[in-house]
């Protein structure tokens, strides 16, 4: 048995660590949050217990429904029939369906069906390995075509990846439209799923069986500097302690390990750091009325600098409206520096452009995650 490390409390730590416990070894959890979850904890939204990012579950996540059946929450999975819609230059149309695509006013009929074959295969391919070596826009042009790539991709790539929308692997964008394709109950109607609970319904089945199998949690400990000696891990620090470990699993973003391991090569350092990370600034609006009736709503207009919104409670239903309005950003991008009161005014200016009947007074609470 091996005395053992997890950093990062996130479902991925949380995930490791269980698996590490189900083969026997002594395993420590370290997390510089004062909760477990990282990206899917919950909080307190003006009395609504609520992810601070949205999470939602497709047909294809296999692997999830079996970690749910081994933790005996099987039956807390719920699914909703979803409606997609897509608003372009300031008009809100239907969408992820062969109907709507047809209807689609802003491309010729070839277009179309060249959008529509392109989505359909990418449902059937199996093998992604071939398209990691193809620049996702090049793929994607070679299917669709350039007009229709510009109606629905261009904008939302520069919007979501900013300076780095030109070096985006394929198989990450066709696992994406693979994942959301075959989640549907029928061709006409797309399924997604939700946990009963939401997500801290897996974290909490997820602390008692590590806690069960031995496990050990370190809440509000930041793991500060990992030393190695004879090319072996010696000695992991916090703040307050210092602990021996035969290995240590890091679920951090990787271009913080660089500063954790100061013993590291310098080569080896800067391919830490040369990994450039996408951020998120996730404003987060409790609303007396929908914005639509639409669970996922993407967005193409000149006016509205954001790629899409996700009305949560048209997939899990709340007892209010909640809106999900993401930012993505590389810390380069201009607004990344701005307020939360920023961000939440801008974000309602955008609803209230894809509903102009929405008032302020519509507006209850809001909440900024970054």
């Amino acid at each position: 048995m091996s005395k053992v490390a997890v950093i990062g409390a996130g479902v991925m730590g949380l995930a490791c660590a269980y698996d590490l416990l189900r083969q026997g070894h002594a395993v420590d959890i370290y997390e510089a949050d004062d909760r477990i979850g990282g990206m899917a904890a919950h909080f307190d939204f003006a009395g609504l217990n609520i992810e601070r990012y949205y999470h939602f579950i497709c047909k294809p996540d296999q692997s999830l429904f079996e970690l749910l059946k081994e933790l005996g929450i099987e039956d807390k999975l719920c699914w909703t029939d979803t409606r997609m819609g897509y608003y372009f230059k300031g008009r809100l149309h239907e969408w992820g369906n062969p109907i709507a695509l047809l209807k689609f006013p802003e491309l010729d009929l070839i277009s179309k069906l060249r959008y529509g074959f392109h989505a359909f295969i990418s449902t059937k391919i199996k093998n992604w390995q071939h398209l990691d070596e193809q620049e996702a826009s090049i793929w994607i042009r070679r299917w669709i075509g350039d007009r229709a790539y510009e109606v629905f991709w261009q904008r939302l790539f520069a919007l979501k990846f900013f300076e780095y929308k030109d070096n985006l692997s394929a198989a990450w964008i066709w696992s994406r439209i693979k994942r959301v394709g075959v989640s549907r109950k029928s061709l006409m109607q797309e399924q997604m799923g939700y946990l009963e609970g939401g997500s801290q319904t897996l974290l909490d089945e997820f602390e008692t069986a590590i806690l069960k199998k031995g496990g050990k949690f370190h809440l509000n400990t930041a793991v500060r500097q990992l030393s190695i000696k004879e090319h072996a891990l010696d000695v992991l620090r916090t703040d307050n302690d210092s602990q021996h470990y035969d290995a240590v699993f890091s679920t951090i973003p990787l271009p913080l390990v660089a500063d954790m391991i100061p013993a590291l090569p310098d080569e080896d350092k800067q391919k830490y750091r040369s990994i450039q990370n996408m951020g998120v600034v996730c404003v987060i609006l409790q609303m007396e009325k929908p914005v639509s009736n639409n669970f996922w709503l993407n967005i193409s207009d000149e006016t509205i600098d954001i790629p899409g919104i996700i009305e949560f409670s048209n997939l899990r239903p709340l007892g209010t409206h909640v809106t999900y309005v993401p930012y993505y950003m590389p810390q380069t991008h201009p607004k990344h520096d701005m307020s939360n009161d920023e961000f939440i005014a801008e974000a309602q200016s955008y609803i209230k452009k894809l509903n102009p009947d929405l008032e302020d007074d519509d507006f209850s609470h809001a909440h900024v995650s970054r």
